[in-house]
């Protein structure tokens, strides 16, 4: 049986196997695990049990007799390769799930966690399935797949890139064929601006634009300079609150104030509520125990290796639990999902205090909410919209993706998840997303973040002829190795240059917030603050079925170029 489990479907074979010696070959069957529909099982009394497996095509197969009983360890030893559940119907009949056990345990041997395949682990633990198991497994997936002899680099089969659509629902992108025509205009981005990137905004500059009040003055300007530079490491403290929300632009210095002693009475008023749960309520509320077992496991491992979280009985690590399990009181119904401890580390370690950092993380959640819900629409999504923006930049590398079986960007799904906290170094993040929470220069930034580091490495992919395995491996082992500054000027370079293009498809538009509005983006020239005004973005005048006409995504010679093909694509979400 060990033999048998593969991707491959095989047929099997029903009565064909070798004869035995002792003439009983009528009673001995052969079939591969892959074709195992269901098991039934049944007790006869004095120990006494039978097995009798049912396949996908409906065949019966003889009855297995286990007179001293122990049928059990054929179970055991069946469940090692495919996943069995009870069926619904029948108390005594076991289901065979479809997913291959053999990969699934592989992960769960990795992650030290068994009890859940790999579909069930991204559904219900997008952190660990994702960012943990992704990372670790990649090696395993690259030598199991790609054949047995190291020296080849065969494609790996489609299998695996089918195992991973089926993990999580909905994430099919640009799969799906419309029926009839569609028009593609080969778009011309025309010339990509050169970026040059400023100073940190200084505490000096910041007290220039408040006024005696403490009110912002001009709160464009600084956000501009924010987005250009960053921010000083002293400032972050101040800054950062005004970026998340919770202190408003405008607000004074004393309403600032009535504002944390309000959010602060608010803060224990809900942490008290969890505190004062006895281990008997707690019993019989699963769901808090589950929170509580998650943000305990999770809080262990998060960041340890930072100063401010290293060592046993951290008091860094009681923070961040107690901001977490205070959050689960906030949000209820999404309680804590593994990857938040993510979100929360870095807030916690600028603010340096309980209660502002957890109103700053309850209004990155509000950003960041639907990541983290069941459906994992906000993920569905943006993929989705960066496919869009990817194809718009260049098809030719989109194409090669999807020959490779991984036009679905799930290689990207950890840089979305968490917002590349995993990719950067944790200094490198504070400035990353401080420049992103400007919300400069259009929306979804992030999504050209991801396209420039794809951009950068798309060369390395293509000339090495990797498939799916080795681009899920390489783009896993870039963790820490990617500059943040070059990726921020190739980021805000490709989003001028998409601002400044008068032919920009509309699903693009949508995606980065430019219909229907003059855009502000920052000047270029480092130093200078100025304000360039765009228009606003023309829907392409060619339709088909009422789709509005979307790019082809590749730079052309003639930017009017028409073609029209059938049953393509759409790139914009439905």
């Amino acid at each position: 049986m060990v033999n048998t489990v593969s991707f491959k479907k095989k047929p099997h074979t029903n009565g064909d196997a070798p004869s035995h010696r002792n003439g009983k070959s009528k009673w001995s069957f052969l079939f591969s695990l892959t074709d195992l529909k269901s098991i039934k099982q049944n007790k006869e009394g004095m120990g006494w049990s039978y097995l009798v497996f049912c396949l996908k095509d409906d065949v019966i197969l003889p009855a297995l007799h286990f007179h001293q009983g122990d049928s059990k360890l054929l179970i055991d030893s069946i469940e090692k390769y495919v996943v069995l559940c009870d069926s619904p119907q029948d108390k005594r009949t076991l289901l065979v799930n479809c997913q291959n056990k053999s990969l699934s345990q592989s992960f769960e041997n990795l992650l030290d966690e068994p009890g859940y395949g790999l579909i069930q682990k991204i559904k219900k633990d997008p952190y660990t399935a994702t960012m943990v198991g992704f990372s670790k497994v990649t090696n395993y997936i690259f030598d199991s797949l790609r054949g047995s002899d190291p020296s080849t680099h065969q494609r790996p089969p489609s299998e695996m890139a089918d195992f991973l659509s089926d993990a999580i629902p909905g994430l099919k992108i640009n799969q799906q064929e419309e029926p009839g025509f569609e028009v593609i205009t080969r778009i011309d981005l025309g010339e990509r601006p050169l970026i040059q990137r400023r100073e940190p905004l200084s505490l000096e500059e910041w007290a220039k634009n408040i006024d005696s009040e403490g009110r912002i003055l001009n709160v464009d300007n600084m956000k501009q300079m924010i987005f250009r530079g960053g921010l000083s490491h002293a400032l972050r403290k101040q800054a950062w609150k005004f970026l998340l929300g919770y202190f408003p632009w405008n607000s004074t210095k004393e309403e600032r104030t009535q504002l944390q002693k309000q959010k602060t009475d608010e803060y224990f008023r809900m942490k008290l509520q969890w505190k004062s749960i006895s281990e008997e309520q707690e019993k019989r509320n699963s769901r808090l125990r589950d929170y509580r077992s998650l943000i305990e496991k999770d809080v262990n491992r998060t960041d340890r290796t930072n100063k401010f979280y290293e060592g046993q009985d951290n008091p860094g690590l009681i923070l961040l639990h107690d901001i977490l399990m205070t959050y689960c009181m906030y949000d209820f119904d999404l309680g804590y999902v593994q990857g938040m401890s993510d979100l929360l580390s870095p807030l916690l370690y600028v603010m340096e205090n309980e209660v502002d950092a957890f109103w700053c993380f309850a209004s990155y959640m509000d950003h960041m909410h639907q990541n983290f819900e069941e459906q994992m629409q906000g993920m569905k999504t943006q993929l989705i919209q960066l496919s869009t923006l990817l194809r718009l930049l260049d098809s030719g590398f989109c194409s090669y993706l999807e020959s490779q079986d991984s036009g679905y960007l799930y290689f990207c799904f950890r840089w979305l998840l968490i917002r590349f906290k995993r990719e950067f170094s944790f200094l490198d993040i504070l400035r990353l997303w401080e420049v992103m929470w400007t919300e400069l220069p259009c929306k979804n930034f992030h999504l050209l973040v991801c396209c420039a580091i794809l951009e950068t490495e798309k060369q390395q992919i293509m000339e090495k002829h990797y498939g799916f395995n080795e681009i899920l491996k390489y783009i896993n082992e870039l963790s820490m190795k990617i500059d943040v500054e070059d990726v921020l000027c190739k980021a805000e370079a490709i989003s001028l240059q998409m601002i400044k293009c008068k032919e920009l498809p509309q699903a693009v538009c949508e995606i980065l917030g430019l219909q229907d509005s003059a855009v502000t983006t920052p000047d270029s020239d480092a130093g200078e603050d100025e304000n360039v005004g765009m228009t606003n973005c023309p829907r392409p005048a060619f339709h088909s079925n009422s789709l509005p006409a979307l790019a082809g995504g590749s730079r052309d010679d003639n930017p009017t170029q028409i073609s029209v093909s059938p049953n393509v694509s759409r790139l914009a979400p439905a």
